[in-house]
C-alpha cells in the first residue's frame, strides 16, 4: 500500500490501538472508526490460524483502508504468530553468538531471517514490526536479554542493518528499539520504572551508537520506559530532550512511536491516560501505544485534542506502509524465500537448543 494511495484517506490519528479477540466485536469497530485511531497492533490473543488473521486484517481494512497494521514480532519469545505456517526464528541473540564466529555467514543468515519475518508478515497483510532490538545485552536485564543481538554496539548495528535489508526486500518497514538503550536496567518497565543511573556520557558512548549508525537505515524509532535522570526526569517517551537529540543531533527523519502507554513505566508517570497521551505527542512522538486496558482507550480516544489530529505528522508514518503483499501460496513457492529458509535452517536448530556455531561448522563440513 503506497502513500499515493492514501492521498484521499482520512488522516492518521496519533493513537495506535489493540483489539479484544480474534474478530471484530462491536467495541473494536467503534474504535477502528474513530478520527484519533491512527493504526492496529495485534497481539497473539488475535492469532488461531494464517486464514483468521488475513480475515481479521481485511475486516479492519473494510472499515479503514488507511490504517497501519503492525505486530510485535521480533523472533525468540516475542513473537505474536509461530504457527500454521510462520517460521518461529530463535532470538537474535543466536545470530549474535554466530556473527562471533563467522561475520559473513551471520549477516547472510540474518539478512534471510529479516526477509523471511517481512515477506511472511505482508503476505497476511501486516504493515511492520516492532523489530530490530538495538538494546545492548548487558546481562542484567530480564526483559532483553536474549532479544537484543549482543553487548557490542558495533555487532548490534552490523547485524540490524541486515535484518532491516531483508526486511525491506520483503516490502516491510522497521521500527528500532528501546531508544537510547533499556539493556543496562534490571527492572522491567512492563510493571516496575525502570531508572538508568549512568551519565549522559556512557549511554552516548555505548547504547546510542546503533541509533546514531542506522540513523538512515530506521523507519521508525521506538523510545524507552526509561528515566535518565543524569539526563532528564522523565522516561525517554516523555523526554523533550531525548527526543530533540534524535531529530536533531542524530537527524532522525522517521516516525517516533511510543511503546505501549499502559505499561508501569509510562502509567506510573503520568496516571491520567489522557496527559499521558498528550505528553508523548508533546515531546515529540508521532504515533503512541495504548494496548490492553479498553477503558483507558476509550478515554484517551474522546478525551484528546482535536488538535492532535491535525498535529499528526503524516509524512513520517507513510513510510511503515508494506510495499508488495505476495500472495502466501505464491510465496512458499518463491525461490527467494525457499533459497532463505535454506539460509536459517541451522539458526532453527540452534533455536530448538544445538550451539550455533557447532551448526554452522557442521553444516560447512557437509
Amino acid at each position: 500500500m503506497k502513500a499515493n494511495m492514501q492521498q484521499n484517506a482520512p488522516k492518521l490519528g496519533p493513537i495506535v490501538i489493540d483489539i479484544v479477540g480474534k474478530e471484530l466485536g462491536a467495541d473494536d469497530v467503534r474504535r477502528i472508526l474513530h478520527p484519533m485511531t491512527g493504526g492496529v497492533i495485534l497481539f497473539g490473543r488475535n492469532f488461531e490460524s494464517r486464514q483468521q488473521i488475513s480475515a481479521l486484517i481485511q475486516a479492519i481494512r473494510a472499515l479503514r483502508s488507511n490504517l497501519l497494521i503492525s505486530v510485535d514480532h521480533e523472533g525468540g519469545r516475542v513473537q505474536r504468530f509461530k504457527t500454521d505456517g510462520f517460521t518461529h526464528l530463535p532470538a537474535m541473540r543466536t545470530l549474535g553468538q554466530l556473527y562471533a564466529h563467522n561475520r559473513a555467514q551471520a549477516l547472510q543468515t540474518t539478512h534471510a531471517a529479516g526477509f523471511i519475518l517481512g515477506a511472511e508478515l505482508r503476505a497476511v497483510g501486516v504493515d511492520y514490526s516492532y523489530t530490530p532490538v538495538l538494546d545492548l545485552d548487558y546481562g542484567d536485564s530480564s526483559v532483553i536479554g536474549d532479544r537484543a543481538f549482543s553487548d557490542d554496539a558495533q555487532t548490534v548495528s552490523a547485524l540490524a542493518q541486515a535484518l532491516n535489508a531483508g526486511l525491506r526486500q520483503a516490502g516491510m518497514g522497521n521500527c528500532g528499539k528501546h531508544f537510547p538503550g533499556h539493556g543496562f536496567v534490571a527492572a522491567d518497565s512492563h510493571v516496575a520504572m525502570p531508572v538508568d543511573e549512568r551519565e549522559f556520557a556512557d549511554i552516548m558512548s555505548a547504547d546510542i551508537l546503533p541509533y546514531q549508525q542506522l540513523t538512515h537505515d530506521l523507519s521508525a524509532i521506538m523510545p524507552a520506559h526509561v528515566i535518565y535522570p543524569k539526563v532528564d526526569a522523565q522516561p525517554a517517551g516523555f523526554s523533550k530532550i531525548w527526543l530533540d537529540l534524535l531529530r536533531e543531533q542524530l537527524g532522525f527523519t522517521g516516525a517516533i512511536i511510543t511503546d505501549d502507554l499502559s505499561m508501569v513505566g509510562a502509567a506510573g508517570m503520568i496516571p491520567n491516560v489522557v496527559q499521558r497521551v498528550q505528553a508523548a505527542l508533546d515531546a515529540g512522538c508521532d504515533q503512541v501505544l495504548l494496548c490492553n486496558r479498553p477503558d483507558d482507550l476509550d478515554q484517551a480516544l474522546h478525551g484528546l485534542p482535536e488538535r492532535y489530529l491535525n498535529q499528526t505528522h503524516q509524512v513520517r508514518l507513510q513510510t511503515l506502509y508494506g510495499s508488495q503483499r505476495p500472495d502466501w501460496t505464491a510465496l512458499q513457492g518463491q525461490a527467494t524465500y525457499q533459497t532463505a529458509l535454506e539460509q536459517i535452517k541451522p539458526l532453527l536448530q540452534a533455536g530448538a537448543g544445538a550451539d550455533p556455531t557447532a551448526v554452522m561448522l557442521q553444516k560447512s563440513m557437509v
